[in-house]
């Protein structure tokens, strides 16, 4: 089993309305994935937080193996929702894998 964790920072400069349009656009668009990508076996995207928090959003992905992450990487459902709904509003992304 393999964890893929991301945490984002959004853009500057968004009033809260659009931010929270922003996470729920996110979290509907990766979510959404469940089912789709080969060897994803759960997914999560975590929009609330502590105001202690210097993250905005985070991705909590459970794979079958390594490979499987490496598919989703690529996959073109997933690199659809990150080029519309994720790249464009986001300054800041930290990735562990394990």
């Amino acid at each position: 089993m393999v964890k893929h964790i991301i945490l984002w920072k959004l853009k500057d400069g968004y009033s809260d309305a659009e931010k929270a349009a922003i996470k729920a656009g996110i979290k509907e668009g990766l979510e959404g994935l469940q089912g789709i990508i080969p060897g994803l076996l759960s997914i999560h995207v975590q929009t609330e937080s502590l105001p202690s928090s210097n993250a905005d959003l985070m991705l909590d992905c459970t794979f079958e193996n390594e490979e499987c992450l490496k598919v989703y990487a690529v996959h073109p459902a997933h690199v659809t929702v990150a080029n519309t709904k994720v790249r464009p509003f986001t300054q800041t992304r930290l990735c562990l894998d394990f």
